[in-house]
């Protein structure tokens, strides 16, 4: 009896395990039809001098990363994420500021060598912005690969001299287009990356910042400002909030 009802029960787990996966799956697909891809997939090239009225040669600024980090969603290249870092820095530290995005739309965190590698051989940073993770939760790549390519990342920049901020993965679970149960497991997901991310960047050498904390409650409560047409990338607004958030590390590693 004792061993009937253990199959039962092994069977009936099997069965919730393979019900909840289908369900899961089912409503990926509902996100990615509600979502779209209104923006397409190129951001807008904001790549150029920022602040010029300051004297000074320019700092280098490099951004890698995912569409977050690129600007996707932003209609105006002085709202992507990388301007308004480059604004923020340049008005802090009253000097011009020249932007290089390396970030490309749709990027894991296994994409970050590459986007290194495909920089000018004789380019050098001052500092650069990494903001990735997203995707990797969304593909279900594992915590450990993530943090291993972040982290292969950072020194290869520490070792050419820059300074390194990271922007740890934002909150899933702000994602209304997403539904239950797949956006609470979402954000579960992501802060366990977001946690694994801060840990491995400061042992990097590198400055975290934690974008959950920092912008994560306004962008749940306050979402049709916070998002762009797609309801998955920032507005303006957002990009400028998410900027705010990192401004301040990037000026304090430059200091």
């Amino acid at each position: 009896m004792r061993a009937a009802i253990i199959g039962a029960t092994a069977v009936g787990g099997a069965g919730a395990v393979l019900g909840g996966r289908a369900l899961l799956q089912r409503q990926a697909a509902i996100a990615r039809s509600r979502i779209g891809k209104p923006h397409g997939e190129e951001a807008i090239d904001a790549d150029r001098v920022w602040r010029k009225r300051f004297d000074g040669p320019p700092l280098e600024l490099l951004v890698l990363g995912d569409s977050i980090a690129a600007g996707l969603g932003a209609e105006r290249r002085k709202d992507t994420l990388g301007a308004r870092v480059a604004k923020g820095v340049g008005a802090r530290l009253k000097r011009p500021v020249r932007l290089r995005t390396a970030a490309v739309v749709g990027s894991e965190s296994s994409a970050l060598g590459a986007q290194l590698d495909a920089l000018p051989a004789d380019y050098r940073a001052d500092v650069a912005v990494i903001v990735v993770g997203g995707n990797d939760v969304t593909h279900r790549v594992p915590i450990s690969a993530s943090v291993t390519h972040l982290t292969q990342a950072i020194r290869r920049l520490r070792a050419a001299g820059a300074e390194v901020v990271v922007g740890t993965c934002p909150d899933l679970g702000a994602l209304r287009p997403v539904p239950q149960p797949l956006r609470a497991l979402g954000a579960r997901i992501s802060r366990r990356l977001a946690n694994a991310q801060a840990a491995a960047a400061s042992a990097a050498g590198a400055r975290p910042v934690s974008l959950r904390r920092a912008v994560g409650a306004v962008f749940i409560s306050d979402p049709h400002e916070m998002f762009s047409l797609d309801r998955f990338h920032p507005s303006a607004l957002g990009y400028r909030r998410t900027a705010m958030a990192l401004v301040p590390a990037v000026v304090e590693v430059l200091s």
